[in-house]
């Protein structure tokens, strides 16, 4: 099948990468000249685990181009895919500006039948509001159908999730359109629902939204567990046994971030206003979020005492492992506590240091290291922001020679309390039944 998708994120880039894998002609389009050269070249413009090998192995075999010509894309394609950003604004509605441009441009080089999938995680109502503006911008009339095919995939685990998702929704306008799509996921074999289209659209902020709340609530029975002495790992064990909870999305620690819970959570929200309902439940959500970073923070006071000149190591910026994705994440809300509260950071991630550099490169409060053990060096503590593999298993004996206060804030519980105890650094966990002190880190 020749496909066209619009935008080279990360849904669009995986999308593209994915369906040239199996088979299909596809050309990704994107109007950053500099990303396309760069694809060109066969440099990736985000850190995805396998992405560069089937970018390249597809590109070499044919099957995969990139190209700034999106009229020239939509002439040649059956199926056009639109995966560009969808921001939030400042009062959480979705910003479709890039996915009106688009649409208008189908408008404008259609030539002939196509089916136009909204990949892009957009608000119910969209589908039908893109009709309009390909309809409103076609020189002469011709027939399309408009389907929504929300993405479920994880940074980190973009291509896993793409080829093997629990389950792939297609919502369509009519049957004969929706096989289509059935037909080009066929090879994938998971399981498939079709739906009517605003279902579909609904069904993408429904899951995310439901995931930060397993979050939040897991931090706010963490906010429980340690007034009243309790293990929250325990706790979470206890639930997630039970199979109508699941273990997933239940570890209790500095909360949500990336490019999608934040931004969803607040799309439902303001759509939900828009049709007349105060989604109460998902606000307190969103709050609860926001207060994390300034519970480790206040965390750290009463265990150091004042903050201000003190020199904080800081392991993770990332907002999760295996990306180098900085939206909305957890470290930027930490960072601007300490910073506020007069501390100076040393920071090292794996992958997302480059980011850190654009972010916060002309800071003097901030020194980006290259290694772990570098950001501990002269460190009155140390945090832990991500639970990258690399972190799980330090040198404790290391750790405690390169500090010049044994304490070790752990905002995700990777490490367990007495092996750091018997290591005599002082550890403090998130809500662990107790703060364990091998000598006062003060």
């Amino acid at each position: 099948m020749n496909i066209c998708v619009v935008g080279t994120g990360y849904v669009g880039l995986v999308t593209g990468a994915v369906f040239a894998d199996l088979g299909n002609d596809v050309i990704c389009v994107d109007n950053a000249l500099k990303k396309i050269e760069a694809l060109r070249a066969g440099q990736m413009p985000i850190y995805e685990p396998g992405l560069e090998e089937m970018v390249a192995r597809n590109k070499d075999d044919g099957r995969l181009t990139f190209s700034t010509d999106l009229p020239a894309g939509v002439r040649q394609a059956d199926v056009i895919f639109i995966a560009v950003g969808t921001p939030p604004k400042e009062t959480g509605e979705t910003d479709l500006s890039q996915v009106e441009a688009v649409a208008a441009e189908i408008g404008r080089s259609m030539d002939r039948y196509k089916v136009v999938v909204n990949k892009s995680t957009v608000p119910v109502g969209t589908g039908e509001f893109v009709r309009e503006v390909i309809t409103r911008h076609q020189p002469r009339p011709l027939d399309f159908d408009v389907v929504s095919n929300p993405e479920f995939l994880r940074e980190g685990s973009a291509i896993e999730d793409t080829l093997r998702p629990d389950r792939i929704v297609i919502g369509a306008p009519n049957q004969q359109v929706a096989m289509t799509l059935v037909e080009l996921y066929a090879p994938l074999e998971r399981p498939m629902i079709i739906t009517d289209l605003p279902s579909a659209e609904v069904i993408k902020y429904a899951s995310n939204s439901f995931l930060a709340a397993k979050i939040s609530f897991i931090n706010a029975i963490a906010n429980i567990c340690e007034a009243a002495g309790a293990d929250v790992s325990q706790v979470m064990k206890g639930m997630g046994l039970d199979s109508r909870i699941g273990m997933q999305f239940l570890q209790a620690g500095l909360g949500y971030g990336g490019s999608c819970f934040p931004k969803d959570v607040d799309s439902l929200i303001h759509t939900a206003s828009q049709l007349g309902y105060d989604f109460k439940l998902l606000r307190s959500v969103v709050e609860i979020n926001k207060e994390r970073a300034a519970h480790l923070v206040e965390m750290m006071r009463k265990a150091m005492g004042p903050l201000e000149d003190k020199t904080i190591a800081v392991l993770g910026l990332a907002f999760k492992p295996n990306t180098d994705d900085m939206r909305e994440a957890p470290s930027r809300r930490l960072l601007e506590q300490l910073w506020e509260a007069g501390a100076n950071v040393r920071a090292f991630d794996p992958e997302a240091t480059a980011e850190a550099k654009r972010l916060y490169g002309d800071r003097i409060d901030i020194k980006l290291c290259d290694e772990a053990y570098a950001a501990l060096e002269g460190a009155d503590a140390l945090v832990i922001i991500t639970e990258w593999k690399a972190f799980w298993s330090p040198d404790f004996a290391r750790i405690r020679s390169i500090l010049r206060t044994p304490v070790i804030f752990d905002g995700r519980n990777i490490y367990e309390p007495v092996a750091v105890e018997n290591a005599g650094i002082a550890y403090y966990g998130i809500a662990r039944g107790r703060s364990v002190s091998a000598g006062s880190p003060q």
